[in-house]
């Protein structure tokens, strides 16, 4: 197939709290969602939403006694409470709103808590717990998960998620001739600005556990801050450019898919929604003129597998 797949990592404060500090932008996230969701509704462009289980609670003790996870303190940001008083920590509703809308998008799982999976402290233990709680609670909300994405692209125990029910995953992206370079901030900016081998179309594959790997192509917040504002003071913004033919690849090609990634926390800036806004447009744009595709992870999946997503649930079990 040739398509495009986007994908999110829906996390709010949950992709800081092992962190030194949760930025102070994260307070605005609920907002960036809201606008997001308008985007994708404006040109009916479906993504993959990967959440945070724990933002599915309506509340919680902050404590979450007898869950297993990498370290002692590992919930020792969580305020507890309810929804209304700490809205950074649960969904209030905006997951819904992913689901009450009208481009289609899909609900996948980030994981209960943001744990890394591929991290050497995440014992199968962890991983399990982290699993059956997002099941659990997704059930409990109407919501059948098919698709994962691991916090931090750290891949790790995909037996467990083959096990709970899960169909694919998002895995790393391909390697760039830049990677591990000793200058590889700059190489990234001048691939993205002068170079025209990336970025890369992939393959989704079955994996030995018979999940849909569905890897990533490009992140659309490579580099930010005051080598962005230099870059585009000399040229349009080279991630919109790069974007853009990563969309023109698949579109052109046999057979490929260019899967574009982004967090709904990079929306900090009018901006970032701009340099979405240009990337929808144009996708929309090819996919009128019949030459692409805009997939979800687990329609790709279901295609590849020969299944029907919306005739499959989930089991909260290991089968």
């Amino acid at each position: 197939m040739n398509a495009v797949v986007l994908s999110l990592d829906a996390e709010l404060a949950w992709g800081y709290h092992d962190l030194p500090t949760v930025p102070d932008h994260v307070e605005s996230a609920r907002t960036s969602w809201s606008r997001l969701l308008a985007l994708f509704d404006e040109y009916n462009i479906p993504a993959t939403w990967a959440v945070v289980g724990h933002l599915l609670l309506d509340s919680c003790d902050g404590e979450h006694a007898g869950h297993a996870t990498p370290a002692e303190d590992w919930f020792s940001r969580d305020p507890g409470g309810v929804a209304e008083r700490s809205p950074l920590w649960f969904s209030d509703g905006i997951v819904d709103a992913i689901a009450d809308a009208k481009a289609n998008h899909e609900i996948g799982c980030h994981t209960f808590s943001h744990v890394e999976f591929g991290d050497e402290r995440t014992s199968r233990e962890v991983a399990v717990d982290e699993t059956r709680a997002s099941l659990e609670i997704a059930d409990d909300a109407g919501y059948s998960l098919e698709s994962f994405v691991f916090p931090r692209n750290n891949v790790g125990h995909r037996d467990v998620l083959a096990a709970y029910g899960f169909t694919c995953y998002r895995g790393t992206r391909p390697e760039l001739w830049y990677d591990g370079g000793r200058f590889e901030s700059l190489a990234k900016v001048v691939d993205l600005t002068v170079s025209k081998t990336g970025p890369p179309l992939v393959e989704p594959e079955v994996d030995e556990y018979g999940l849909v790997n569905v890897p990533a192509s490009m992140f659309l917040f490579g580099y930010e801050g005051r080598v962005r504002t230099i870059t585009e003071s000399v040229w349009d913004d080279p991630l919109i450019r790069a974007a853009k033919r990563g969309i023109d690849r698949a579109a052109d090609a046999d057979d490929g898919i260019f899967h574009l990634w982004m967090h709904p926390n990079n929306f900090t800036e009018e901006r970032d929604f701009e340099r979405l806004r240009a990337v929808l447009e144009h996708i929309a744009k090819r996919r009128d003129e019949a030459r692409l595709q805009v997939r979800t992870m687990g329609s790709v999946a279901a295609e590849i597998k020969g299944t029907d997503p919306a005739t499959k649930r989930t089991p909260i079990g290991p089968r």
